[in-house]
């Protein structure tokens, strides 16, 4: 009789930038037990996320939203994944609630960091050195690993993948043809997932100016548009990406262009924008869950910082360009600038940019 593959349980985060970044612990469980299934319980809007991760055998929607306690609807989910007989739970959220599914689901191993008392619902405890694990994805991949790991551990970076017949897709959906961008090509790039659809005329600039957090992390309208139409001039195409908060600044911005860019903030669903961004060649962003994708989808990437910390969340590729002033006065990460200047963005110029994308 065949032996039964490894079975893990992922309890995943609720940020798109963090989910992102949790691909980093699934390459190295591959990498630990390369024949486990690995399972991520996770909020609905993920799972397109999770499909384009090689590493996943399977996203599960988590029915209870961010915030949400529920002790009675969490035990009746762990009860409900008994009968799947993971052999280890990985919970990544520090809360007590997000450890009592894989407890009620009866996984023997159940990973974790100490956190909020619950030492009980987790049997391998981990204890978290913010001085060692400076990085988030440190802390992911530090999980995955046995506790006698050398710390902080090396991770490898998040690589999305996107096939042809996704990008195809998204390009039909939104009426994207012909001398817009489509090339098909030839059949011989067709190796391991490496093809892709390119820009026939112009290349494309993906704009991401949204950020979920607030604006202290949001570059201001005015720069992007300066870089839109510089880079319209020089021929590019100029794409606008944001969630349905986004709208409002996205079409501030296209106006502030004179209209030249495609607007498809609070249009596209997470999996739509995943595929559009495919097809760009160079991605502004600010410290965002799109700069994430970004990064994962091998994109020349600009990521402006202003509140956050770029030590802690960077954008996980060798070749992404950061900027930021590392003004004394940040990071605060406030959600809103606390002195009412939001100089770390504001001088930050559209100039700078520029020659990043140059570079």
């Amino acid at each position: 009789m065949a032996e039964q593959a490894y079975k893990i349980l992922v309890v995943g985060p609720s940020w798109v930038g963090d989910m992102v970044m949790a691909q980093s612990l699934f390459i190295t469980l591959k990498q630990q037990h390369p024949d486990c299934l690995i399972d991520v319980l996770a909020p609905a809007w993920s799972l397109p996320l999770l499909e384009r991760m090689p590493e996943v055998h399977k996203g599960l929607t988590m029915p209870l939203g961010h915030g949400q306690f529920d002790l009675r609807g969490r035990i009746r989910i762990g009860r409900e994944l008994q009968n799947q007989h993971y052999d280890q739970a990985i919970v990544l959220p520090n809360s007590w609630k997000s450890a009592v599914i894989p407890f009620f689901a009866h996984i023997p191993k159940r990973t974790g960091f100490l956190g909020e008392l619950r030492r009980g619902l987790l049997n391998d405890v981990r204890t978290l050195d913010k001085t060692v694990l400076t990085m988030t994805v440190q802390r992911f991949v530090a999980l995955g690993l046995p506790k006698e790991a050398p710390q902080p551990p090396t991770y490898p970076v998040p690589k999305l993948a996107i096939t042809i017949e996704q990008q195809l897709s998204v390009c039909k959906k939104f009426e994207i043809t012909g001398a817009d961008l489509i090339e098909i090509p030839h059949p011989s790039a067709l190796l391991e997932g490496s093809a892709e659809l390119r820009p026939v005329v112009s290349k494309i600039l993906a704009l991401c100016p949204g950020a979920e957090y607030g604006p202290a992390k949001r570059w201001p309208s005015e720069h992007y548009a300066a870089v839109a139409r510089q880079m319209e001039e020089q021929g590019w195409q100029v794409w606008l990406f944001g969630s349905d908060k986004d709208k409002a600044v996205a079409e501030q911005i296209n106006d502030l262009s004179g209209g030249i860019c495609r607007n498809f903030a609070g249009i596209t669903s997470l999996a739509d924008a995943v595929d559009l961004l495919s097809l760009a060649d160079a991605v502004v962003s600010n410290d965002s869950g799109l700069m994430h994708v970004a990064a994962a989808l091998d994109k020349k990437l600009i990521a402006v910082y202003g509140s956050s910390d770029p030590g802690f969340t960077p954008p996980l590729h060798p070749e992404a360009k950061i900027l930021d002033l590392n003004l004394d006065c940040s990071p605060c990460f406030k959600r809103e600038c606390p002195l009412g200047h939001t100089r770390c963005l504001t001088e930050i110029r559209p100039e700078q940019v520029m020659a990043a994308l140059e570079a």
